[in-house]
């Protein structure tokens, strides 16, 4: 009972403490930090490590890629409503129409 008690009050007694704070890091990508879209609590996000020793221009470059690929990807969906809705793509690439 005795050892039950002594945790409690050390546990307790541990969430009073100081937190541990973590210095901002000085790498590359703060060049980054001020670019549209990075928002306060997690900065600006690269998990992958793609931008560790980046330009501007390869930032740019990778940021107009993604927009690109959004949009088809949008396209894409739409096609694939249109299909199932009944709208069948005749897959014809000119007017004179040939197909693929």
């Amino acid at each position: 009972m005795k050892l039950v008690i002594a945790s409690l009050l050390a546990g307790s007694a541990a969430a009073f403490s100081p937190a541990v704070s973590r210095q901002a890091s000085s790498s590359a990508l703060a060049a980054f930090e001020s670019e549209l879209g990075v928002q306060a609590p997690i900065g600006f996000f690269d998990p992958l490590g793609l931008l560790e020793n980046a330009t501007q221009e390869r930032f740019n470059r990778l940021r107009t890629t993604e927009l690109k690929h959004g949009r088809v990807c949008m396209l894409a969906f739409l096609g694939n409503i249109a299909t199932r809705a009944g709208l069948p793509l005749n897959g014809n690439i000119d007017a004179a129409g040939d197909s693929f």
